[in-house]
């Protein structure tokens, strides 16, 4: 008997909920052991769009934003 087949008489025995538990399980090393694509950054994204965001724009767009959240929440 090889290990796939061990592990699957095993999972069988299982009840379902115990079933879908290892289903997580194997779900999340799978995930620990793919590696994960790199990151773009914004200005990657829109490249070929031809955009120029200036500081300016962007403190403005943040005064916008956040000008009337409540400052005693912070």
């Amino acid at each position: 008997m090889n290990l796939e087949q061990a592990v699957l008489e095993k999972l069988r025995q299982l009840p379902v909920d115990k079933q879908r538990e290892v289903l997580d399980f194997a779900e999340f090393l799978h995930q620990k052991v793919t590696p994960k694509a790199p990151l773009r950054s914004v200005k990657g994204l829109w490249a070929d769009l031809d955009i120029e965001i200036t500081e300016e724009e962007i403190a403005q767009a943040r005064k916008e934003m956040w000008g009337n959240f409540p400052k005693e929440d912070i």
